[in-house]
Order: structure tokens, then sequence, then C-alpha cells
């Protein structure tokens, strides 16, 4: 397998992985919905909320924000200040977008690690009002860590040669 060909393979992995992150953010958010207007409806209509609510749209709102994190790394959709950086010559901007791809990756690695070890450090608690390990919270942010170190490296990688570039 020459270089080109392994470079296509991990593009399109990573787009087939950004693909099945958007879906899994877009389901987070469509039960986010569902899970709050039962909440609301289930309080002020019944002045019964079931206690597992909050929690729930917590842990939900967890895996909208870290995969949808990760999509937006994938497609370069992060909020960069490049108004400096349009003035560099093609070279000094190739080298601020690979120190930025680094300084990402570099945080997320930080997240994995960090992730890792609240996992760890929670498998053995139960969040009460769900009956399921506190363990669960951290999984989302650890794939978004792995899923954003992955995207970062195939942008970094992207560029160096003539088709990538053109993608």
């Amino acid at each position: 397998m020459t270089v080109g060909a392994a470079l296509a393979h991990v593009r399109a992995t990573c787009d087939r992985l950004s693909r099945v992150a958007i879906v899994l953010a877009s389901v987070s958010l469509a039960s986010l919905g569902v899970v709050v207007t039962y909440g609301v409806v289930m309080r002020y209509a019944f002045n019964a909320e079931p206690a597992w609510i909050e929690q729930a749209a917590l842990l939900l709102a967890i895996c909208v924000a870290m995969f949808g994190a990760s999509v937006g790394v994938h497609g370069a959709g992060h909020i960069g200040l490049d108004s400096a950086v349009k003035l560099l010559p093609p070279r000094g901007q190739r080298v601020c977008a690979v120190l930025g791809h680094l300084l990402v990756i570099g945080f997320a690695v930080v997240l994995v690690h960090g992730s890792l070890e609240m996992i760890e450090a929670t498998r053995g608690n139960d969040i009460p009002t769900l009956g399921f390990s506190e363990a669960w919270r951290y999984a989302p942010t650890l794939l978004s860590g792995v899923l954003v170190t992955l995207f970062s490296v195939e942008r970094v990688l992207r560029p160096a040669t003539p088709a990538a570039a053109a993608h």
C-alpha cells in the first residue's frame, strides 16, 4: 500500500467516524429535547417530575457537546482567528495550521487521559436516579478525545499529498 493510498484510507475512515459522531450527537440532541419536554410537562402539568430527568438530560447534553465538537474538528469548523495568518505566505499559513492542530491534539490527549482517570475513579459509583455507573458520564468525553486526536492527526497529514490538499 502506498503512502497516498494509506492516507486516503485514513481520510475515508475519519469521514465515516465523523458521520457516526454526527448521528450520535443528533440522536442525543433529539433525545434531550424529548427528555426535557417530558420533564417540563410532568413537573408543571402533573407536579410529578421523575427524578431521573435531570441526570439523563445532563448525560445527553454531554453527548451533544462532545460528539458535536469532534465533528467540528473533523470539518475544520472550530473557531479560529486567522486574519493575521492569512497575511502570511503559504508556508507560514501551513506552519500555523500544523501548530494549531498540534495544540488541539495536545488538548485531546489531556482530555483522553483525564477521562480515563475519571472513569477509573467513578466506576464503582452509581448515578442514583439512573441506576448505572457514574463512569458512563465520562465515556462520551473519552470517545470524543480519541476522535479529536484522530481527526487532528488526519488534518495535519491531509495536505501532505496533492490529492489530499484538494479534498
